[in-house]
């Protein structure tokens, strides 16, 4: 089991710093002009979305993780829904990371 409690209070600090883009167009720039060092997309989002963001996080050698439904990943960055956010900060993203591969 993963520590979903640490995980959503480091999105959400990562937001405040203003290192996270979430929603569909910002992650998809993030991914493609390399900013993005790590993605994460909603369990219940379509498949559709679910293959596009795997094979541009694949293309553009992101690591990709699937976590928190789209209203929980939403409330981690305190919004409305988001079947996707991308962390464009190394710091961030490394810790993110240690966190989601302990599982």
């Amino acid at each position: 089991m993963i520590n979903q409690q640490k995980i959503t209070s480091l999105l959400g600090l990562a937001q405040k710093a203003g290192k996270i883009a979430s929603g569909e167009l910002a992650v998809e720039k993030a991914i493609k002009s390399g900013q993005a060092k790590l993605v994460i997309i909603a369990t219940d989002c379509s498949a559709a979305t679910k293959k596009n963001y795997r094979d541009m996080a694949t293309y553009y050698h992101v690591e990709l993780y699937e976590e928190f439904s789209k209203e929980e990943l939403g409330a981690c960055i305190g919004k409305v829904y988001r079947a996707a956010l991308a962390v464009i900060d190394a710091g961030f993203s490394t810790a993110l990371k240690k966190l989601l591969n302990n599982e």
